[in-house]
């Protein structure tokens, strides 16, 4: 059968029967887990709360814009001094379903995640003592961790309580999650199409899982020096390697996730791709080594824009 009617006949099959057959590891979401709901509603004012920052003027809410996709849509958000941060800010969106957190993956957890974001020099500047200070002397506050922790305020329930509201901020719901649930019609023919492209020409090898990526480590740059092209390096383009010190972590980074990645720009670690297609671009130059044809590139790009979610019932 030639290859050409292969695929279309591939792009009319049922959505698992098309996973099955090219052996597609994407799946659905899942459903949001049981969290306490008022370590929930405490985690969530936490969130939108300056006071975890040294002098009061940046909150988790600053980078990361629940109303632009998770992020704040800026190459580099600035920090607590003002200055630019060292690398791009990612999307809070699905962090949860990520096996690490940060670029360079040096936390495992949400709440780890939390402890050092506070702390940071570059970002919230403060430190434990007076966070946990000034939460307890919230009247508000001091009631709501009596009631929903036994140990009341303390570093580690406002940590869990900021990661209990993160776990909440799953995006479902896009239309391919719909697709794989057996909408094969919500989908169009081109971004079928897309999809397995994405698939034949690699993509999907470190873009895979329920997160479409965040679960593993890899070296930017596979097949061209990325940063000998692009110039200007900076430390924070040792990925890893600033965490582990092994010569074999140099550039390498945590896969992001392309879940709502049409409406995540800019890209990479270094936020210096300000659109979709030269994302793309990049990928396949430095990744995959390979030069797509202008009508692959195309059709990539239209599965990839099928990805986003909804959050609170509305697409992002």
């Amino acid at each position: 059968m030639p290859i050409v009617l292969w695929l279309r006949l591939l792009a009319l099959l049922p959505a698992v029967a098309l996973a099955q057959t090219v052996g597609g590891p994407l799946s659905p979401l899942p459903p949001v887990p049981e969290l306490a709901p008022e370590r929930v509603e405490l985690g969530r004012r936490l969130f939108n709360d300056p006071r975890l920052s040294s002098d009061n003027s940046l909150s988790c809410a600053s980078c990361h814009r629940l109303d632009q996709g998770g992020a704040d849509n800026q190459p580099l958000s600035p920090g607590i001094d003002g200055k630019p941060l060292p690398v791009n800010t990612p999307s809070v969106f699905n962090a949860s379903l990520n096996a690490r957190q940060f670029w360079d993956g040096r936390a495992q957890t949400l709440e780890e995640q939390a402890h050092l974001v506070v702390q940071s020099p570059a970002e919230m500047g403060s430190d434990w003592q007076v966070v946990v200070q000034r939460i307890a002397n919230d009247p508000g506050y001091r009631a709501g961790f009596a009631r929903a922790y036994d140990q009341g305020v303390d570093e580690h329930s406002v940590q869990n309580a900021l990661a209990s509201f993160q776990r909440t901020l799953l995006t479902p719901g896009s239309r391919f999650d719909r697709y794989l649930q057996g909408d094969t019609a919500i989908l169009s023919i081109d971004e079928k199409y897309g999809y397995q492209r994405f698939q034949e020409y690699g993509c999907i090898a470190c873009h895979q899982g329920v997160n479409i990526g965040g679960n593993m480590l890899q070296k930017f740059g596979v097949l061209g020096d990325y940063f000998k092209d692009r110039g200007n390096p900076t430390p924070a383009d040792l990925g890893r390697f600033n965490v582990t010190g092994d010569e074999e972590d140099r550039h390498v980074f945590k896969v992001p996730s392309l879940r709502n990645v049409a409406v995540t720009a800019p890209y990479f670690h270094d936020g210096s791709a300000a659109t979709l297609e030269a994302a793309v671009d990049v990928m396949f130059r430095y990744q995959l080594g390979r030069t797509p044809s202008d009508e692959d590139k195309a059709l990539i790009i239209q599965f990839l824009k099928t990805l986003t979610g909804q959050w609170q019932g509305k697409p992002l």
